[in-house]
């Protein structure tokens, strides 16, 4: 394999980095925990109405990606607490090539 075909250059052009598509797999993950065991947490309940403003096309909430980058620390505590190494791992390689 050839460095063209696996190379990412976030400083260059984002070839080959799925920002998008990724910190929407982001906000699948926080939604289930804010559904499910993390259904009595204030925060995460209000964080279901950004995601929702956010899909809607509201400017003033943002895209997916800037959902994720804008609360990047308060979401890995998320995870930390429920342990969803899935979602940690994807929110690292999020971080390191898209925020």
């Amino acid at each position: 394999m050839t460095r063209e075909e696996n190379a990412t250059d976030r400083y260059v052009s984002f070839i080959g980095i799925e920002c998008d598509r990724n910190a929407e797999k982001i906000v699948g993950f926080i939604e289930r925990l804010a559904t499910g065991a993390a259904k009595d947490n204030a925060y995460w309940q209000a964080f279901l109405t950004k995601i929702e403003k956010s899909r809607s096309g509201d400017t003033a909430t943002g895209d997916a990606l800037f959902l994720v980058h804008s609360h990047i620390n308060l979401i890995r505590d998320l995870f930390e607490e429920y342990q969803d190494e899935e979602a940690m791992a994807l929110l690292e390689k999020v971080e390191i090539e898209c925020c």
